[in-house]
C-alpha cells in the first residue's frame, strides 16, 4: 500500500472515502433501484408464484437483502441483476415450501373481483399454463417475454448458461403451445 494513500476501514466499500459512512449511499441508491424497478419485479413474481401478496414478500426480502450486503458487491451497477436473482430464488424457495403431496396442488387465495375484471379469460389461461410449466422454464418464459431480457441477462439471473436459456425457453414454448392447444 502507498503512504500517500489513506488506508480504507475494513470492509468500507470502494469508492467511499476513507472515515464516511456508506449507509446513506446504500439507502440512497437502495430506494432508487426499488422506485424504478419494483413494480417490474413484483410482477415477475407474480407469475412465478401467481399470488400477489407472496410476490410482494419476496421481493420486499430481495431488496432487504439488496440494502443489508450494499457494502458487499463487487459492482454496484449489477445490483439489479443481483435483485432479479434475488426475487427468482426467492420464488423458487417459495415454490419448495408449498410442495403437497402427490395428487394436491397449492391453490393461491381468490382474486379480487377487481382483478378477475382486469385480467381476461384469455390471459387467466395463459397465465394458468405457465403456472403448470417447471420452474426453470417458467423463469425462463417470464424473464424473456415478460420482462423482455436477452439471453446474456437471462443466464446470468438465472446462473446457467446461454445455451440452457435457449433450450429451456424453446421446450417452455412448446409446451406452452401443446397446453394452449389443447384448450382451444
Amino acid at each position: 500500500m502507498n503512504a500517500a494513500q489513506p488506508s480504507r476501514p475494513s470492509g468500507a466499500p470502494p469508492g467511499v472515502p476513507p472515515g464516511e459512512d456508506a449507509a446513506p449511499r446504500a439507502r440512497q441508491a437502495v430506494t432508487a433501484l426499488y422506485q424504478a424497478h419494483a413494480l417490474g419485479l413484483i410482477r415477475l413474481a407474480v407469475v412465478m408464484l401467481g399470488d400477489r401478496a407472496a410476490a410482494e414478500d419476496v421481493v420486499q426480502e430481495a431488496f432487504c437483502g439488496l440494502y443489508r450486503r450494499w457494502n458487499q458487491l463487487s459492482d454496484t451497477d449489477k445490483a439489479l441483476s443481483y435483485v432479479r436473482s434475488s426475487v427468482i430464488n426467492g420464488c423458487r424457495s417459495a415454490l419448495r415450501k408449498r410442495r403437497l403431496p402427490r395428487g394436491l396442488r397449492w391453490e393461491p387465495a381468490g382474486e379480487s373481483p377487481e382483478s378477475a375484471v382486469l385480467i381476461s379469460e384469455e390471459h387467466q389461461e395463459v397465465l394458468a399454463a405457465m403456472r403448470r410449466l417447471p420452474v426453470r422454464q417458467r423463469e425462463a418464459v417470464v424473464l424473456r417475454f415478460y420482462l423482455d431480457l436477452g439471453e446474456e441477462e437471462i443466464a446470468a439471473s438465472m446462473r446457467v448458461t446461454r445455451g440452457t436459456v435457449k433450450s429451456t425457453t424453446s421446450r417452455a414454448l412448446a409446451a406452452l403451445g401443446k397446453m394452449l392447444g389443447e384448450q382451444a
